[in-house]
Protein backbone atom coordinates (compact mmCIF):
# COMPACT_ATOMS: atom_id res chain seq x y z
CA UNK A 1 0.00 0.00 0.00
CA UNK A 2 1.12 3.54 -0.76
CA UNK A 3 -0.02 6.30 1.62
CA UNK A 4 0.48 9.97 0.70
CA UNK A 5 -0.38 12.52 3.39
CA UNK A 6 1.42 15.82 4.03
CA UNK A 7 0.23 16.18 7.65
CA UNK A 8 2.96 14.41 9.60
CA UNK A 9 0.78 13.51 12.59
CA UNK A 10 -1.99 12.05 10.44
CA UNK A 11 0.53 10.24 8.22
CA UNK A 12 2.33 8.59 11.14
CA UNK A 13 -0.91 7.68 12.97
CA UNK A 14 -2.50 6.20 9.85
CA UNK A 15 0.68 4.38 8.86
CA UNK A 16 0.86 2.78 12.29
CA UNK A 17 -2.83 1.83 12.31
CA UNK A 18 -2.64 0.31 8.83
CA UNK A 19 0.52 -1.60 9.72
CA UNK A 20 -1.13 -3.02 12.83
CA UNK A 21 -4.08 -4.02 10.64
CA UNK A 22 -1.67 -6.10 8.55
CA UNK A 23 -0.91 -3.81 5.60
CA UNK A 24 2.61 -3.25 4.31
CA UNK A 25 2.69 0.53 4.09
CA UNK A 26 4.99 2.91 2.26
CA UNK A 27 4.24 6.44 3.51
CA UNK A 28 5.27 9.62 1.68
CA UNK A 29 4.65 13.30 2.36
CA UNK A 30 3.63 14.75 -1.02
CA UNK A 31 2.39 14.05 -4.53
CA UNK A 32 5.82 14.12 -6.15
CA UNK A 33 7.05 11.35 -3.85
CA UNK A 34 3.80 9.46 -4.36
CA UNK A 35 4.17 9.40 -8.16
CA UNK A 36 7.84 8.43 -7.93
CA UNK A 37 7.08 5.58 -5.52
CA UNK A 38 4.08 4.39 -7.55
CA UNK A 39 6.26 4.20 -10.66
CA UNK A 40 9.12 2.52 -8.79
CA UNK A 41 7.07 -0.09 -6.91
CA UNK A 42 3.42 -0.26 -8.02
CA UNK A 43 1.23 -0.72 -4.90
CA UNK A 44 -1.91 -2.82 -4.50
CA UNK A 45 -3.87 0.23 -3.35
CA UNK A 46 -3.23 3.97 -2.90
CA UNK A 47 -4.47 6.24 -0.11
CA UNK A 48 -4.06 9.86 -1.23
CA UNK A 49 -4.69 13.08 0.65
CA UNK A 50 -6.39 15.59 -1.64
CA UNK A 51 -4.71 18.74 -0.32
CA UNK A 52 -0.94 18.36 -0.63
CA UNK A 53 1.65 20.97 -1.62
CA UNK A 54 3.00 20.92 -5.17
CA UNK A 55 1.24 18.01 -6.84
CA UNK A 56 -1.96 17.32 -4.93
CA UNK A 57 -3.88 14.05 -4.62
CA UNK A 58 -6.20 14.82 -7.54
CA UNK A 59 -3.24 15.45 -9.85
CA UNK A 60 -1.58 12.22 -8.75
CA UNK A 61 -4.80 10.39 -9.49
CA UNK A 62 -5.16 11.98 -12.95
CA UNK A 63 -1.57 11.18 -13.90
CA UNK A 64 -1.86 7.53 -12.91
CA UNK A 65 -5.18 7.08 -14.69
CA UNK A 66 -3.82 8.76 -17.83
CA UNK A 67 -0.97 6.24 -17.77
CA UNK A 68 -3.48 3.39 -17.69
CA UNK A 69 -2.89 2.56 -14.03
CA UNK A 70 -6.10 1.07 -12.57
CA UNK A 71 -4.82 0.57 -9.02
CA UNK A 72 -7.65 1.27 -6.53
CA UNK A 73 -7.42 4.78 -5.06
CA UNK A 74 -8.97 5.95 -1.80
CA UNK A 75 -8.91 9.72 -1.32
CA UNK A 76 -8.64 11.47 2.06
CA UNK A 77 -10.28 14.88 1.99
CA UNK A 78 -11.27 17.70 4.31
CA UNK A 79 -13.50 19.07 1.54
CA UNK A 80 -17.13 18.22 2.23
CA UNK A 81 -18.99 19.90 -0.64
CA UNK A 82 -20.53 17.58 -3.22
CA UNK A 83 -18.66 19.24 -6.10
CA UNK A 84 -15.36 18.57 -4.34
CA UNK A 85 -16.18 14.89 -4.03
CA UNK A 86 -17.29 14.76 -7.66
CA UNK A 87 -13.93 16.31 -8.64
CA UNK A 88 -12.22 13.36 -6.99
CA UNK A 89 -14.40 10.86 -8.84
CA UNK A 90 -13.79 12.73 -12.11
CA UNK A 91 -10.06 12.44 -11.48
CA UNK A 92 -10.43 8.66 -11.31
CA UNK A 93 -10.64 7.95 -7.58
CA UNK A 94 -12.62 4.90 -6.52
CA UNK A 95 -13.76 6.10 -3.10
CA UNK A 96 -13.12 8.79 -0.49
CA UNK A 97 -13.12 9.36 3.25
CA UNK A 98 -13.88 12.77 4.74
CA UNK A 99 -11.67 14.13 7.52
CA UNK A 100 -11.86 13.81 10.44
CA UNK A 101 -12.39 10.09 9.91
CA UNK A 102 -12.67 6.97 12.04
CA UNK A 103 -9.82 4.61 11.16
CA UNK A 104 -12.32 1.74 11.12
CA UNK A 105 -14.07 3.45 8.22
CA UNK A 106 -10.77 3.62 6.34
CA UNK A 107 -10.24 -0.10 6.96
CA UNK A 108 -13.76 -0.93 5.73
CA UNK A 109 -13.40 1.08 2.55
CA UNK A 110 -9.99 -0.44 1.81
CA UNK A 111 -11.36 -3.96 2.29
CA UNK A 112 -14.19 -3.19 -0.13
CA UNK A 113 -11.80 -1.77 -2.74
CA UNK A 114 -9.39 -4.69 -2.49
CA UNK A 115 -12.21 -7.21 -2.83
CA UNK A 116 -13.00 -5.70 -6.20
CA UNK A 117 -9.43 -5.23 -7.42
CA UNK A 118 -9.29 -8.36 -9.53
CA UNK A 119 -12.20 -7.16 -11.68
CA UNK A 120 -10.23 -4.35 -13.33
CA UNK A 121 -6.54 -4.89 -12.58
CA UNK A 122 -4.46 -3.96 -15.59
CA UNK A 123 -7.41 -2.65 -17.63
CA UNK A 124 -6.33 0.33 -19.80
CA UNK A 125 -8.04 3.66 -19.31
CA UNK A 126 -8.62 4.43 -22.98
CA UNK A 127 -10.17 1.25 -24.30
CA UNK A 128 -11.04 1.51 -28.01
CA UNK A 129 -14.76 1.64 -28.63
CA UNK A 130 -16.31 -1.60 -29.80
CA UNK A 131 -19.77 -2.20 -31.27
CA UNK A 132 -22.43 -3.12 -28.77
CA UNK A 133 -22.79 -6.90 -28.70
CA UNK A 134 -25.87 -8.72 -29.94
CA UNK A 135 -28.25 -9.64 -27.12
CA UNK A 136 -27.09 -12.80 -25.39
CA UNK A 137 -27.94 -14.63 -22.21
CA UNK A 138 -25.18 -12.87 -20.29
CA UNK A 139 -26.68 -9.39 -20.80
CA UNK A 140 -29.03 -7.90 -18.24
CA UNK A 141 -31.52 -5.26 -19.33
CA UNK A 142 -33.96 -2.84 -17.71
CA UNK A 143 -35.38 0.64 -18.36
CA UNK A 144 -33.55 0.99 -21.67
CA UNK A 145 -30.21 0.00 -20.14
CA UNK A 146 -28.10 -3.01 -21.13
CA UNK A 147 -25.19 -4.35 -19.12
CA UNK A 148 -22.62 -7.05 -19.74
CA UNK A 149 -21.32 -7.93 -16.25
CA UNK A 150 -18.59 -10.22 -17.60
CA UNK A 151 -17.11 -7.59 -19.91
CA UNK A 152 -18.09 -4.79 -17.48
CA UNK A 153 -19.71 -2.72 -20.22
CA UNK A 154 -23.00 -0.81 -20.13
CA UNK A 155 -25.18 1.08 -22.61
CA UNK A 156 -28.17 3.39 -22.58
CA UNK A 157 -29.67 2.77 -25.98
CA UNK A 158 -26.78 2.82 -28.44
CA UNK A 159 -24.57 5.01 -26.19
CA UNK A 160 -21.90 3.20 -24.22
CA UNK A 161 -21.41 4.49 -20.68
CA UNK A 162 -17.98 5.19 -19.22
CA UNK A 163 -18.28 3.97 -15.63
CA UNK A 164 -15.84 3.52 -12.78
CA UNK A 165 -15.79 0.19 -10.95
CA UNK A 166 -18.06 1.42 -8.14
CA UNK A 167 -20.47 3.13 -10.56
CA UNK A 168 -20.76 -0.07 -12.61
CA UNK A 169 -21.51 -2.19 -9.54
CA UNK A 170 -24.07 0.30 -8.27
CA UNK A 171 -25.82 0.42 -11.65
CA UNK A 172 -25.74 -3.37 -11.96
CA UNK A 173 -27.40 -3.70 -8.55
CA UNK A 174 -30.14 -1.27 -9.59
CA UNK A 175 -30.68 -2.94 -12.98
CA UNK A 176 -30.93 -6.41 -11.44
CA UNK A 177 -33.54 -5.03 -9.03
CA UNK A 178 -35.36 -2.72 -11.46
CA UNK A 179 -38.67 -1.49 -10.04
CA UNK A 180 -37.67 -2.48 -6.50
CA UNK A 181 -36.87 0.22 -3.95
CA UNK A 182 -33.48 -0.59 -2.41
CA UNK A 183 -32.86 0.99 0.98
CA UNK A 184 -29.63 2.74 1.85
CA UNK A 185 -28.31 0.02 4.16
CA UNK A 186 -28.88 -2.70 1.54
CA UNK A 187 -26.99 -0.74 -1.10
CA UNK A 188 -24.11 0.06 1.27
CA UNK A 189 -23.84 -3.58 2.27
CA UNK A 190 -23.93 -4.89 -1.31
CA UNK A 191 -21.56 -2.31 -2.83
CA UNK A 192 -19.21 -1.35 0.00
CA UNK A 193 -19.67 -4.29 2.34
CA UNK A 194 -20.28 -1.88 5.22
CA UNK A 195 -23.15 0.38 6.29
CA UNK A 196 -21.67 3.80 7.02
CA UNK A 197 -24.81 5.02 8.78
CA UNK A 198 -27.46 7.66 8.11
CA UNK A 199 -24.99 10.55 8.21
CA UNK A 200 -22.91 9.33 5.29
CA UNK A 201 -23.22 11.18 1.95
CA UNK A 202 -21.16 8.62 0.04
CA UNK A 203 -24.11 6.90 -1.65
CA UNK A 204 -25.81 10.17 -2.59
CA UNK A 205 -22.61 11.38 -4.26
CA UNK A 206 -22.27 8.20 -6.33
CA UNK A 207 -25.94 8.23 -7.32
CA UNK A 208 -25.60 11.87 -8.41
CA UNK A 209 -22.50 11.10 -10.41
CA UNK A 210 -24.17 8.07 -12.04
CA UNK A 211 -27.19 10.17 -12.97
CA UNK A 212 -24.93 12.64 -14.77
CA UNK A 213 -23.67 9.81 -16.95
CA UNK A 214 -27.07 8.20 -17.53
CA UNK A 215 -29.38 11.15 -18.07
CA UNK A 216 -30.09 12.49 -21.56
CA UNK A 217 -32.00 15.57 -22.76
CA UNK A 218 -35.71 14.91 -23.30
CA UNK A 219 -35.35 11.39 -21.89
CA UNK A 220 -36.84 10.17 -18.59
CA UNK A 221 -34.66 10.03 -15.52
CA UNK A 222 -33.90 6.43 -14.61
CA UNK A 223 -32.70 6.52 -10.98
CA UNK A 224 -35.35 7.84 -8.61
CA UNK A 225 -34.97 8.86 -4.98
CA UNK A 226 -37.49 7.48 -2.52
CA UNK A 227 -37.12 10.00 0.26
CA UNK A 228 -36.13 8.51 3.58
CA UNK A 229 -35.79 5.03 2.09
CA UNK A 230 -33.39 4.67 -0.82
CA UNK A 231 -33.34 4.44 -4.62
CA UNK A 232 -35.14 2.63 -7.42
CA UNK A 233 -34.42 2.19 -11.14
CA UNK A 234 -37.44 2.65 -13.37
CA UNK A 235 -38.36 4.40 -16.60
CA UNK A 236 -41.39 6.62 -15.99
Amino acid sequence: MLLAEDDRAIRHALERALTLEGYRVTAVADGVEALAQAHRTPPDVLVLDVMMPGIDGLQVCRVLRAEGDRTPILMLTALVETQDRIAGLDAGADDYVVKPFDVEEVFARLRALLRRTSDTNGAPVDVPKQPAPEPTARLIEAAGLRMDPQARRAWRGARELELTRTEFELLELLVRNAGIVLDHSTIYDRIWGYDFGPGSKNLAVYVGYLRRKLDEPDAPQLIHTVRGVGYVLRED
